[in-house]
């Protein structure tokens, strides 16, 4: 006798929406039911399923440098990422995840391939997750003093020794570093390449905007909170009334030229006065 289905739409909300595991006995009645209704939700089980399935090879791509260390008996492996390289204010991130061997977060990819909700809902599982995470800073001042590559480096060297422990390998999103104590490897991409170096992408860019949010109460009228200091419409034409304010990067020559503007204007004076109010 087959099994008497509940109602479908009592089916559609456990199967479909809450996305359990369709017993094979429920599944066996679907298939037999030739309403519409009774057919959807297969099609959508199995689309489901598909879908699984891809992102579990995506998923053991994204671990095949990690792996390859973890079968060599290196099981504290550290990826590394940075955020906030382009923007014309704020400081440079950089955050260092340690995993677990056989570690996998489903969803986990380069930040920006990523919208904000989703980094967002990832962050606190990845912290979760981790052995160990960190997140440093190098702010505007440090980056006008070393250059932004040189910041860059920094704030990786910083994440890294924030760690609370010394990884056996250091797995870098597209750099070497001279002088690093850690025996390491850069990949080209490695944010697309690395689930280690992917959620320390995503550790990194949510701590920043986190903070330029911050920054933002401090320093109103360019817009912080909204573009994080990237150089769009918007902070330019901010830049362009305002003049730079304390945590512009005063060697990018947007900034420089909007300050000499001012600065010949009469309104640097007034540009910094306002955007400290």
């Amino acid at each position: 006798m087959p099994l008497a289905l509940p109602p479908l739409a009592l089916l559609r909300e456990r199967y479909v929406v809450r996305g359990r595991s369709l017993p094979v006995a429920v599944e066996a009645a679907l298939e037999q039911d030739g309403r519409a209704g009774a057919q959807a939700i297969l099609a959508a089980v199995e689309r489901r399923r598909v879908a699984n399935r891809s992102e579990g090879q995506r998923l053991r791509m994204m671990l095949r440098f990690e792996t390859d260390l973890w079968a060599d008996g290196l099981f504290l492996i550290a990826g590394v990422d940075e955020a906030g390289m382009s923007p014309l204010a704020g400081p440079v991130a950089a955050g260092a995840v340690v995993f677990r061997p056989g570690t996998r977060i489903t969803g986990v990819d380069d930040c920006k391939r990523l919208d904000a909700a989703e980094r967002e809902r990832l962050a606190p599982i990845i912290r979760e997750q981790a052995v160990a995470w960190s997140v440093a800073f190098v702010e505007p001042a440090e980056i006008d003093e070393l250059n932004i590559y040189w910041a860059g480096v920094a704030a990786m060297k910083r994440a890294v020794a924030g760690l609370g422990l010394t990884p056996q390998h250091v797995l870098l999103d597209g750099r070497r570093i001279k002088d690093f104590p850690y025996t390491h490897r850069a990949i080209i991409k490695g944010d697309q390449k690395s689930l280690s170096i992917a959620a320390a992408s995503i550790l990194a860019k949510t701590d920043r905007d986190a903070r330029m949010r911050e920054l933002d109460v401090v320093h109103p009228g360019y817009g912080f909170a909204a573009h994080k200091g990237y150089p769009v419409k918007a902070h330019f034409e901010a830049l362009a009334l305002r003049g730079p304010c304390a945590i512009h990067r005063q060697s990018f020559a947007p900034v420089r030229q909007a300050g000499e503007r001012h600065l010949v204007g009469g309104g640097v004076a007034r540009g910094a006065n306002q955007a400290l109010r």
